[in-house]
């Protein structure tokens, strides 16, 4: 008699994830070996991370930023959300991103423990960098944003 294998229910986080711009680059940071809860070390990522439960959404992501890179940001509009399934210390998580387009009028960056590298790129160049693959369809969702609001002017 053969049983079933039921796949673990994953634990459900929402994260906030920011494209800082400044002067029409965006921000990218490198994963640090030393960050505890990271599964992409030696990838480039944009700034973010999990809400807190009670936490606003608004405020998760400027604690996020002044955290890891010591800017103030301003939050704009989101522009697109996400899914991944990272297994984490054994765990399988589910996290639901939401993007949003951020601006900080400064671009001096000091990095915290979870990050040891960043970029200021050329969001058009997104492909030229050792990106996580859950930001090539939020980079191309930008670029479409950044091309329709072209358009418009």
């Amino acid at each position: 008699m053969s049983q079933k294998m039921h796949s673990p229910t994953p634990k459900l986080f929402v994260a906030t994830k920011a494209f800082i711009i400044n002067r029409g680059r965006v921000l990218i940071v490198r994963d640090s070996p030393r960050y505890e809860e990271g599964t992409n070390a030696g990838k480039y990522d944009v700034v973010g991370g999990r809400l807190s439960p009670g936490e606003r959404f608004d405020e998760s992501l400027k604690r996020e930023a002044l955290e890891e890179i010591g800017l103030e940001v301003v939050l704009g509009w989101p522009f697109f959300v996400s899914e991944w399934r990272p297994e984490v210390r054994g765990e399988l998580w589910q996290v639901v991103g939401i993007f949003f387009e951020c601006r900080s009028e400064l671009d001096k960056v000091t990095l915290g423990e979870d990050h040891d590298d960043y970029r200021w790129i050329e969001p058009e160049s997104y492909q030229s960098y050792n990106l996580i693959e859950n930001l090539y369809p939020a980079f191309e969702a930008y670029l479409s944003l950044v091309s329709d609001q072209r358009a418009e002017t």
